[in-house]
């Protein structure tokens, strides 16, 4: 009975040592190289998280939001280079106006107000770079939902490999209890040796209870991205790709300045600050106002009179008269200020995202060295450990303590190689967000089991 129990624990370690990591192997094969830039179009394994960005991209409530609002300013833009509208005059006398040819009763006229050559031209591009502006921070706002969907998309991967691994060792420790407590009523083991399986076993099944707990709250913040309810179900990921940047540091930095959508903005506030100005300028020059005015004469009281009865025609001119000068230094200052404050504001912000991206670019290397680490040297040496310890401890050479240890180590190992395998996916997500672009990939395997 006894070398039965060990027999069926030896392979239950030597399963979790050598089988939960399967996908270790999977992802050291060496995997044909694919077209770099393509990692979400061309790869199954991604077809849920492309969905995801699918359905995020139509369906977001902030996105459509903000949609909604560069669509309005492209159509105040449309109409900002437009004619003020026509006036319309009209007069009575209510005492008839008595003139040679006859009575005046009434008049009427119809002007129209021309603003200075190139006013209506700032105006238009004062619009237009609003709409732009609004645009820009349309970009910005799919570029973070985007990493939002990616970060907690990725996450959930591998909250599903975490809850994989501590159900294996869960299986483990259970079966290293029911050993500690044979070997104790049969006298060849001590009392410390069943109470540390009974504590690490309810520690394993605490954080197996914290993760399970976990899975819902992802899903729906997930969920929430989508506008989907909060209890749409979600199944768990099958793959979190290994993916390596193909372009340099000096590119990535260059992109970001020339495509960030942060930097665009700040661009679009400048020239439109830069038309107000234009426009604050021709502020010193006239506005003209060109009309008709016409006259309803009634017919002369005495006939014979020339000109009796004819309504008579005026053609009228008026300007204003900016004499005050003040007002419009001001308001060229002004628009000076506005100019020098987006400069300074873009240069701080390109200054911000330029340090944000090589943190990003530090903790995305961090992690893809951890994971060559970790599959490479410290998850194999771990294996090996837990292998020599099993050995001993079916010959009476070595503790139930000693196996703990070795499973903990292992455990441990394992789910700090799949959060590196995280943290690489999610700085990349992140870098895309700073640059303002999908990067050029290399795409190195799926790293999460599958139960096909």
């Amino acid at each position: 009975m006894r070398r039965t129990i060990l027999t069926t624990l030896a392979a239950v370690a030597l399963v979790i040592a050598f089988g939960a990591p399967a996908a270790l192997a999977d992802a050291a094969k060496p995997q044909k190289p694919l077209v770099p830039g393509a990692y979400l179009g061309d790869h199954a394994e991604l077809d849920d998280l492309r969905s995801f960005l699918t359905r995020a991209s139509e369906n977001n409530n902030e996105l459509r939001a903000a949609f909604q609002k560069w669509k309005a300013a492209v159509s105040r833009a449309a109409r900002a280079d437009t004619l003020p509208d026509p006036r319309f005059t009209f007069g009575y006398y209510t005492t008839p106006l008595e003139t040679r040819g006859g009575p005046a009763r009434y008049k009427y006229g119809l002007s129209q107000t021309l603003p200075f050559f190139g006013k209506l031209d700032a105006k238009e591009q004062m619009a237009l770079r609003d709409a732009d502006g609004l645009k820009a921070r349309f970009d910005e706002l799919k570029l973070k939902t985007f990493y939002e969907v990616k970060s907690v998309y990725y996450e959930y991967a591998y909250l599903a490999r975490a809850i994989d691994i501590t159900k294996e060792n869960t299986e483990l420790m259970e079966y290293l209890e029911k050993i500690a407590t044979a070997r104790y009523t049969t006298g060849t083991a001590k009392h410390s040796d069943i109470m540390r399986p009974q504590v690490e076993l309810g520690k394993l099944e605490d954080r197996l209870n914290s993760l399970e707990d976990l899975r819902r709250p992802l899903a729906a913040r997930l969920n929430a991205l989508l506008d989907r309810a909060p209890e749409a179900e979600i199944p768990f990921p099958r793959s979190i790709p290994i993916m390596s940047i193909t372009d340099s540091d000096e590119s990535l930095f260059a992109r970001l300045s020339e495509s960030n959508p942060q930097l665009t903005y700040w661009d679009t506030v400048q020239a439109k600050e830069e038309a107000g100005k234009d426009l604050a300028e021709r502020g010193y020059y006239p506005d003209f106002t060109f009309g008709l005015d016409v006259t309803k004469v009634d017919e002369a009281r005495n006939p014979g009179v020339i000109g009796d009865g004819r309504n008579p025609v005026m053609a009228t001119m008026s300007f204003n008269l900016p004499i005050w000068l003040n007002a419009r230094e001001a308001a060229v200052d002004e628009s000076q200020s506005k100019i020098s404050a987006a400069r300074r504001s873009r240069l701080g912000v390109e200054r911000k995202l330029k340090a944000d991206l090589e943190l990003a670019l530090y903790k995305y290397r961090d992690a893809v060295r951890k994971i060559d680490l970790y599959r490479d040297t410290l998850v194999p040496k771990a294996k090996q450990s837990l292998g020599v310890t099993m050995e001993a401890f079916m010959t009476g050479a070595g503790t139930s303590l000693d196996l703990i240890d070795a499973e903990q180590t292992l455990l441990e190992l394992q789910l700090a190689y799949y959060r590196s395998l995280t943290d690489q996916a999610q700085r990349l997500a992140e870098i895309e967000t700073l640059v303002g672009t999908e990067l050029p990939c290399e795409f190195h395997g799926s790293l999460l089991k599958t139960d096909e």
